[in-house]
């Protein structure tokens, strides 16, 4: 499947054709894209209260809102950047930036405000371990996956899959100064769950893709070598949800729980590998929804087990 080539504007020249409106707060809100900071918070929660110390409850959370508030600011330079394409896309096309709503001026000062603010903020109550990565996590999303990798590779979400399997790390780190294994594979976790969420995603968002000219799987490799990837990439993400169980890190509730979950979620992903080209795409649909529930799940089991 050949991909639809677009000339794309810079966000600046895209916003400069029409006048924005005056921003209102849903707006700014709406720039840290808030669902997606959900889970980027959970698993940062997670990876701070795993760590074997205990911060103070006005640490815990700042560090929590720290996490948060850079999550927004990548979210926010994120969407200052793509503006253009945003708007090519029924997905995106009513964000702030295309819709009018605000000009990319205040974008780019609210995205750069916000990391600013978080980093420094993390790396004086807390310690500048955690503020490092904190700030490795801003600069990899917006940076390494907006501007390098998305407009160029189908492989932009695997690579820029890292940015968002940050946040234990960054939890771990705020609460011992330091790094260990478990948050490593915590890490690894969310970096091998990236691919099959975002595509089987892609497959049933394959027209909106490729209209703004993103190389997704789908539109460059074709659908049947995007579900053979999903397959591929589930194996070493159910290798890193029970190694912690198997490297004696966590109990047998862990462990069981870590087994059911992976096997529901790789039947799904056979299931997409298996579907038909003329048949509708219900598997697709179904497996991203899971993919959210299962990393939900599963981090909320681990610190089930640990307290357990």
């Amino acid at each position: 499947m050949t991909p639809i080539s677009i000339k794309l504007a810079t966000p600046a020249q895209s916003l400069s054709q029409s006048p924005a409106l005056p921003a209102e707060w849903h707006d700014f809100l709406a720039l840290t894209k808030p669902r997606v900071m959900v889970l980027v918070v959970y698993t940062g929660i997670i990876g701070m209260l795993m760590a074997p110390v205990t911060l103070p409850t006005v640490l815990s959370f700042t560090a929590i809102l720290c996490i948060a508030l850079a999550a927004g600011a990548s979210g926010a330079l994120n969407q200052w950047y793509e503006a253009d394409i945003d708007a090519l896309m029924k997905r995106t096309m009513k964000r702030p930036l295309p819709d009018g709503r605000m000009d990319a001026q205040s974008a780019l000062h609210f995205g750069v405000g916000l990391a600013g603010f978080a980093v420094l903020t993390m790396g004086f109550a807390l310690n500048w371990l955690a503020a490092g990565i904190l700030l490795g996590s801003i600069l990899f999303y917006v940076i390494i996956y907006t501007v390098w990798l998305k407009r160029r590779t189908p492989q932009n979400i695997v690579l820029g899959g890292a940015a968002g399997a940050f946040p234990p790390l960054i939890g771990w780190a705020a609460a011992t100064g330091q790094i260990s294994l478990l948050p490593i594979l915590m890490f690894a976790l969310v970096f091998f769950w990236t691919p099959p969420h975002f595509w089987s995603l892609a497959l049933f968002m394959e027209a909106d893709y490729g209209a703004a000219g993103v190389p997704m799987m789908p539109n460059v490799a074709g659908e049947r070598a995007t579900r053979r990837q999903i397959v591929l990439y589930t194996v070493p993400m159910a290798v890193c949800a029970v190694a912690p169980w198997a490297l004696g890190m966590t109990g047998l509730v862990y462990g069981m729980s870590a087994i059911v979950l992976t096997a529901i979620f790789a039947a799904m992903a056979l299931r997409v590998a298996r579907r038909r080209s003329d048949a509708a795409m219900k598997p697709e649909r179904q497996l991203f929804k899971y993919s959210i529930l299962y990393l939900f799940a599963l981090f909320g089991v681990l610190l089930v087990d640990k307290l357990v």
